[in-house]
């Protein structure tokens, strides 16, 4: 039986008869050059992260049920611990060892320290009015300026690193679903 030879399509030509640009799709992956994180990749996950708690906060934000409001702040809590210590068992020792990192990592470090204080505090508890809701504000707060630092800062500046990304969100996947399941 034969097989037939396929032909590739020509490239297509702008006006000026040039080819178009082509965006990189490749992923960081043993010292290849990346523009996007790679689904499955550590910070295409931690970003999920990000997304995930941040539509929590904002469903804070709009209840009024106390009951709700428990709920609520119960899955924040467990989402971020469960992330923290992702970030710090495994991606930030990776990252700060490969960017040779003194600054980000640390002040990251004491950002989640922060954070961490103020899952202490509420929870468990009951909503029991303007406290409560202003410690869940003030760690929404928290959560925004850190996700900001990480997102503008930290991640880019670890994606120009020989880094493997797909290796580091395959281990970081096997610690999370370790954690949640003893959640």
């Amino acid at each position: 039986m034969a097989t037939a030879t396929r032909k590739k399509p020509a490239a297509r030509k702008t006006a000026a008869g040039k080819s178009p640009a082509r965006k990189s799709t490749a992923r960081k992956t043993g010292g290849r050059a990346s523009s996007r994180a790679a689904p499955g990749d550590a910070i295409a996950m931690l970003k999920a992260d990000h997304k995930k708690v941040s539509a929590l906060f904002d469903q804070f934000e709009k209840t009024r049920s106390p009951a709700k409001k428990k709920e609520i702040v119960a899955t924040i809590c467990q989402e971020l611990t469960v992330h923290t210590t992702l970030e710090e068992e495994i991606f930030y020792p990776e990252v700060k060892a490969a960017m040779k990192d003194k600054e980000l990592v640390p002040e990251a470090k004491v950002e989640h320290a922060s954070v961490k204080d103020l899952i202490a505090q509420v929870e468990g508890r009951e909503p029991d009015g303007e406290d409560y809701d202003a410690k869940v504000k003030v760690m929404g707060e928290f959560v925004k300026h850190h996700v900001k630092e990480e997102q503008n800062e930290m991640f880019p500046k670890a994606k120009k690193t020989r880094l493997d990304f797909v290796a580091l969100g395959e281990r970081m996947t096997q610690r999370k679903q370790e954690l949640m399941a003893s959640a």
